[in-house]
């Protein structure tokens, strides 16, 4: 699985709006967009900020595990 198939697959099963996403980790709302759609990768802040937010692992967010 793709890092943005996981992003997508976290936030839904959180219930919360790709605004919400952004907003929580201090993005803004189209870089976040971006990200999810596979248009961009995240940076390491970034990608660390979203893993921290989801509570998984680096690697489960990148798609090289499947243990979060």
């Amino acid at each position: 699985m793709k890092y943005y198939e996981r992003m997508k697959e976290l936030r839904l099963e959180t219930g919360a709006t790709q605004t919400q996403i952004a907003e929580a980790v201090g993005m803004a709302l189209r870089q976040y967009q971006r990200y999810e759609a596979g248009e961009q990768k995240p940076g390491f802040d970034y990608f660390c900020a979203l893993a921290d937010h989801f509570g998984v692992t680096l690697d489960y967010l990148a798609g090289r595990s499947d243990q979060r």
